[in-house]
């Protein structure tokens, strides 16, 4: 039986204000398998992840230890087997907007009348647990019920993870393109796309980062971090074509980052944008505007 590492990273009761924010979006850029997050009696916050890579854990535990070091990490074998019955136990039905997140062995909670995405569990990020992955669920789900994406339209999932957010779209009627610089997501992807049975024509998963999307895309989703979503913006706001920038989905912005992405974006030429909010987290829905508009924000 193939034996995981299960890692533990507590950080201690009198910790500064912002330590969890910061510490999600540490795990969030790092850790590609998710992670559990639990506030305990005593105060403390810790946050568990199951990982395969023994690099990966050293370098994560140098990571932390240099950001936090008042934070204590704890390293030990756990058995595939029981990493998955530990997803079972904690692991519930999600929805965000017309959409119901299910683990595979959920069988009747796909009667609800949402749209069912089936996924497989601890092995990439993106379970619609974390509220980065709710707010693109429900932000898609208020775009399509205001007929701003149709079927037929193609679309581009940034950073597709578990594939949750390019499935969603499929679901929809759309097709498109998944890129993700980590292997092991794509893996987890392609398995997602079997459980959901859809073909692989409607998402077409590809290893890399923005370089590798193709031609022009209607709608573009990116669940990564406000940093890189504003280092991108010149990129991401020219997939929609010579002409006009394409309807935006950008999440995994702390609140207090926000800014930081719409100012970016607006100065691509894209309106103000529509503001989605979840805890910390925050999404921002960019309409598409034509290029020529680009520079001219009020």
């Amino acid at each position: 039986m193939p034996v995981l590492t299960r890692f533990e990273v507590s950080l201690p009761p009198g910790r500064a204000k912002d330590d969890e924010e910061r510490m999600s979006a540490l795990l969030a850029l790092r850790v590609a398998q998710g992670w559990e997050e639990e506030d305990r009696p005593d105060g403390s916050f810790v946050c568990t992840a199951y990982l395969a890579d023994g690099g990966l854990c050293a370098a994560l535990a140098r990571d932390i230890s240099s950001r936090f070091p008042q934070a204590q990490i704890t390293q030990s074998a756990c058995e595939e087997k029981n990493w998955l019955e530990a997803w079972k136990e904690f692991f519930t039905p999600v929805e965000c907007g017309i959409f119901l997140v299910l683990a595979p062995w959920m069988k009747e909670e796909r009667r609800s009348g949402r749209i069912p995405l089936i996924i497989e569990p601890g092995t990439a990020f993106g379970t619609g647990h974390h509220a980065s992955t709710a707010l693109c669920l429900e932000a898609l789900s208020g775009v399509h019920a205001s007929g701003r994406v149709k079927k037929g339209s193609r679309f581009l999932d940034l950073g597709t993870g578990s594939g949750i957010l390019g499935m969603a779209a499929a679901r929809l009627g759309l097709a498109g393109d998944g890129l993700d610089i980590d292997p092991e997501a794509l893996v987890n992807a392609r398995e997602n796309l079997r459980l959901n049975g859809l073909e692989a024509g409607v998402l077409t998963l590809r290893q890399g980062g923005i370089e590798a999307a193709s031609g022009s895309y209607g709608l573009v989703m990116a669940n990564i971090l406000a940093g890189p979503l504003a280092d991108m913006a010149p990129s991401i706001a020219a997939l929609g074509g010579e002409d006009e920038t394409p309807l935006l989905i950008l999440s995994g912005i702390l609140d207090e980052q926000s800014r930081l992405v719409e100012e970016a974006y607006r100065d691509q030429g894209c309106p103000a944008p529509q503001v989605l909010r979840r805890a910390e987290w925050v999404a921002l829905i960019f309409e598409p505007r034509r290029r020529d508009a680009r520079k001219t924000r009020p």
